[in-house]
């Protein structure tokens, strides 16, 4: 699924406040490219991730401040499970550092409180995938089409996620649907390969 279309930035109600992670040996090439996605989906009057904020540790700051910034937010959503940012914001620390599972404990909560909110719905699906449960992602991608069905984001989510599980049939059917919603997408001709290469066996 490719990082500039499945932006996990869609939960851009976050925050003024991106850590720059300090985790250095724990942030690969892909985290890195993450943050780049992210910054493309933020509301136009949001920081840019990966920014400085004020009152908050930037990139350039103590790394035990840092780390410390980072363990009161976690701890703040854990001892405060009924507020949605803090939740979320959560989510977002433990997915910088590929701690996938953990993101979607603290996205699973953010559900609970707000069944409704697409973005947290999106990113369920997003993050399930880079998990490699593909099975929950298609359930995620699918509740949040039914919500917009002419999303592009997720129905390049969903197409990925069927044929990851290689079920040609609803591979198909999302990948028809996302021809249909926008026919000039650059996922097409991959995606076409890779249904391909799915029904003829390879």
């Amino acid at each position: 699924m490719s990082r500039e279309n499945l932006l996990f930035g869609i939960i851009g109600i976050l925050l003024g406040f991106i850590v720059g992670f300090m985790f250095a040996s724990s942030m690969s090439q892909k985290t890195q490219t993450a943050s780049s996605s992210m910054s493309q989906g933020m509301p136009s009057d949001h920081p840019p991730v990966g920014a400085p904020n004020a009152g908050a540790a930037g990139g350039g700051g103590n790394p035990e401040q840092v780390r410390a910034q980072v363990t009161a937010d976690i701890d703040k959503a854990r001892n405060d499970p009924k507020n949605f940012d803090a939740q979320v914001k959560a989510a977002e620390l433990y997915y910088r550092i590929q701690r996938y599972d953990q993101a979607i404990e603290f996205l699973l909560k953010a559900n609970q409180l707000k069944p409704t909110d697409y973005n947290t719905i999106v990113t369920l699906g997003m993050v399930n995938f880079d998990a490699g449960h593909y099975e929950p992602a298609e359930k995620w991608f699918r509740a949040a089409i039914k919500m917009k069905p002419d999303d592009v984001t997720v129905l390049e989510g969903l197409t990925d996620t069927t044929l990851q599980k290689k079920d040609a049939k609803a591979a198909e059917e999302a990948l028809a649907q996302l021809e249909k919603a926008d026919p000039n997408s650059q996922e097409l001709p991959r995606f076409r390969e890779m249904l391909s290469g799915l029904k003829s066996g390879k």
